[in-house]
């Protein structure tokens, strides 16, 4: 069902989607693909982009899927009944996380072909891949740092240490580098890479001024928040006043009528009315914390119930913890808040005194 926010966007397809190893054309060369994954979040939306370079007739990529049998047989699919027997030149990553760069090295090696990525991007998913990623001791004894104390969930987190290599088993061994502001020539036609930060590290969307088309990857989303969050890697990250940010140029670069294609959801018109209801959200999320930090100091963990009105699994939990820090990081580094660690292990936030 449509929230109030939705009901302010344009879906020009309606509620048509891309079955399973399926395309749908949503401009001149430019193809919706839907695959699945394995979370509450059930989806990804790729993208296939017909193109030429140095004079070979083809294909590029734009985001991969994570590495799945299921993802594997839908590509399998793809490639037999929509590539017109023609091949894929290059695979563009919109940025690290494992349902976007999963699949990268398998599509690069089948297709002998270059992954593009922001080299930002690319590093962090090198450190990913040998490091804990969401799991582990580290991420657990963080996340109860900052009061959760769910002894299963810390004990899920602790087992879960491969995590992102689970997703992510290989990476290609070599790419070409995404910048902001440069063009890629796509078909012919020009796609300026858009940097953007507080999601991934260096987030690339790609917009397509000729065809009035923005590849948003996961900077702005129809119908959920993008997940904005701080972790264990750089806990006293301040994640989300760059989201904002970059939300906020993308807004004043682009034109109101854009066709954002987004990477969860459905294709959409209403770039401008999006953000707006963005921002509006954060603001609120803000201020409804700085609410219950005036009743009494909390950790946040406490601050789960203001934030997330809805029962949260331990997949999730993780998500949201990121996210709570994310928001009470802003006011403390803002000057809104102070923290302070307890007898017992654990940061809580208080209502500065100046604020």
């Amino acid at each position: 069902m449509a929230n109030a926010d939705e009901l302010q966007l344009v879906y020009p397809l309606g509620d048509t989607l891309p079955a399973s190893g399926g395309t749908l054309e949503v401009a001149p060369g430019v193809l919706w693909l839907r695959m699945p994954l394995p979370f509450a979040l059930d989806h990804i939306n790729l993208w296939l982009l017909r193109d030429r370079q140095d004079g070979r007739e083809g294909w590029t990529i734009v985001d991969c899927g994570i590495d799945s049998p299921s993802t594997r047989a839908a590509w399998e699919q793809v490639f037999a009944t929509a590539l017109q027997g023609l091949p894929v030149l290059r695979v563009i990553v919109t940025h690290m996380h494992p349902d976007h760069i999963g699949l990268a090295h398998w599509l690069t090696e089948r297709w002998q072909c270059r992954m593009w990525i922001s080299a930002t991007d690319f590093g962090v998913a090198q450190l990913a891949r040998n490091a804990t990623g969401q799991g582990g001791d580290e991420n657990a004894d963080f996340l109860a740092a900052h009061g959760l104390a769910d002894g299963e969930t810390l004990e899920l987190i602790r087992h879960r240490s491969d995590h992102f290599a689970q997703l992510v088993p290989a990476l290609p061994a070599s790419y070409r580098r995404l910048l902001d502001g440069m063009v890629l020539h796509i078909n012919g036609r020009p796609w300026r890479c858009m940097a953007g930060y507080g999601h991934a590290p260096e987030h690339m969307s790609l917009h397509d001024a000729q065809g009035g088309l923005l590849i948003a990857g996961d900077m702005v989303l129809p119908r959920i928040s993008t997940n904005v969050g701080v972790h264990s890697s750089e806990p006293e990250g301040n994640p989300l006043p760059l989201y904002l940010d970059s939300i906020a140029r993308t807004a004043a670069e682009l034109p109101a009528d854009t066709l954002v294609l987004p990477s969860h959801g459905r294709p959409f018109r209403g770039l401008h009315t999006r953000v707006q209801q963005l921002q509006r959200h954060h603001d609120e999320r803000l201020a409804e914390l700085m609410q219950a930090l005036r009743q009494r100091p909390g950790s946040a963990a406490d601050m789960l119930p203001v934030l997330f009105r809805r029962e949260l699994d331990a997949h999730q939990t993780t998500f949201a913890m990121a996210e709570s820090l994310a928001h009470l990081n802003m006011l403390w580094h803002g000057g809104r808040v102070q923290r302070s660690r307890g007898a017992d292990g654990v940061w809580r936030f208080t209502v500065a005194t100046t604020a």
